[in-house]
């Protein structure tokens, strides 16, 4: 299934300094942002012809179209 260039997605921070890093499209892949979330913060992002993915470092909730995840489950 393709991702659409401009999907939405969710990420809550489930303690304080989750780290968000989005990575830039094209042959060369690297950090373009950066953000810090404390705990019970909401970020609403999406997918653009610059963002191709996204990093998530820290306890946190993601959910997509295609479901939620939580980063500290195994």
């Amino acid at each position: 299934m393709a991702t659409s260039e401009h999907e939405f997605f969710v990420i809550r921070a489930k303690e304080n300094g989750v780290n968000v890093i989005g990575l830039t499209r094209g042959s060369d892949t690297r950090f373009h942002h950066s953000e810090k979330l404390d705990k019970n913060e909401v970020m609403i992002a999406q997918f653009t012809e610059h963002t191709s993915a996204v990093k998530v470092r820290g306890k946190a909730v993601i959910q997509t179209r295609h479901g939620e995840m939580h980063t500290d489950q195994d």
